[in-house]
């Protein structure tokens, strides 16, 4: 049985807010400006021109980047569908409209795609966590398009989780013949945002072998400006996390793995109720654990976020195993030949990752094999 973890960074398309860049201290000041001046019981002129300038420069002129339609890319072409869909529409008639939409997502790069397929294909898990999808439909077509061209059969069972956030952030899971899910089960861990819901989702799957194992897919909150406020709010989930897996050890569930992108290296103070608080163990210090090695300057010593010396991982996505499983761990792994290293760190690569658009993601395919 191997099991496989991959933050995919959507399939076919991407919402814009992800893509953007940070904004810098100059916006923050704009809203700072904005909110002292609001608070002004009388304003003059001159401070009602300023709002209204302020206004502009942070956006909200801007529309609603909710769409009233999603175009969906399936596999490189362009579907479309609707009753007399071939015919030259006129502006003039208000039920066959001519015109053009502002779509909130963009296309990502075939080749992108096609090198998360390859990445996935040289694994071949039976089990795929995947986080940052954007729908089922997506999944499905990726699942039976795309994989087959890399000589990947496609997985015979899927299931995604929609969320509320509206940026095809999903979380998923794809299973071979005869892995059955026999529940599923989302846990809100979130103490202090209002987040939707999904930040943790419990699979029960029935192994081929007739055993019981359970699934804790995690996506936790990214480090934001407030550095401070974002590992509180990390460390809080991880809290819960940890609950939850306590919960079940006493209920006798002793095959348990959590994994996602917890958005923290290990080192991060954030994640240290994992290690303080169960008995749960990383992947990545298992005696078999293999990763190509950093050929880049720093890959001569040890520093924070390397696993070993030559192998200097950041890392953000994990696999916990409880102990019954770790010690049936005969394999596992770490591949990334399909993301490009910007700075010192090289590794292998493949050939046709040319440049940062055409990698399949940011993120690693974590995985283990027992």
């Amino acid at each position: 049985m191997k099991i496989a973890t991959f933050n995919i960074q959507n399939l076919f398309h991407r919402d814009k807010s992800l893509l953007e860049k940070p904004f810098g201290k100059v916006f923050t000041d704009w809203i700072t400006e904005l909110d002292t001046l609001m608070l002004q019981p009388s304003k003059t002129i001159s401070q009602q021109d300023r709002i209204r300038e302020l206004s502009f420069l942070i956006g909200f002129e801007k529309s609603s980047p909710r769409p009233y339609a999603v175009l969906r890319r399936k596999a490189g072409f362009l579907y479309m569908k609707g009753i007399s869909h071939s015919i030259e529409n006129k502006a003039s008639n208000l039920t066959n409209w001519n015109g053009w939409i502002e779509l909130q997502t963009i296309p990502i790069q075939p080749h992108a795609t096609k090198h998360k397929a390859q990445v996935i294909a040289d694994v071949n898990p039976d089990i795929l966590l995947l986080q940052e999808i954007e729908d089922r439909a997506s999944l499905e077509d990726f699942n039976q398009l795309i994989l087959p061209q890399f000589n990947c059969k496609p997985f015979e069972h899927s299931f995604v989780i929609q969320g509320n956030d509206m940026t095809s952030l999903e979380m998923g899971i794809l299973l071979r013949k005869d892995y059955i899910l026999e529940a599923v089960r989302t846990h809100n861990i979130n103490t202090e945002i209002n987040d939707d819901g999904k930040s943790l989702i419990e699979y029960e799957i029935t192994t081929p072998s007739k055993e019981k194992i359970w699934l804790l897919n995690t996506y936790l909150q990214k480090r934001t400006k407030n550095h401070d406020e974002s590992d509180s709010i990390r460390k809080n989930q991880i809290f819960k996390i940890t609950e939850i897996y306590n919960n079940l050890i006493s209920q006798g569930k002793t095959n348990i793995i959590i994994a996602g992108t917890f958005n923290a290296p290990s080192y991060c103070d954030s994640l240290s109720p994992i290690s303080k608080n169960t008995d749960l163990k990383d992947i990545t210090k298992h005696l078999s654990f293999e990763v190509d090695m950093d050929k880049g300057d720093d890959a001569n010593y040890f520093r924070l976020g390397a696993y070993r010396k030559g192998v200097n991982i950041k890392q953000k996505d994990f696999m916990f195993f409880s102990p019954a499983l770790f010690d049936k761990m005969t394999d596992s792994g770490l591949n990334r030949k399909a993301m490009w290293p910007n700075k010192r760190p090289q590794w292998s690569t493949y050939k046709s990752v040319t440049n940062k658009s055409t990698e399949a993601s940011e993120h690693p395919l974590v995985w283990g094999e027992g």
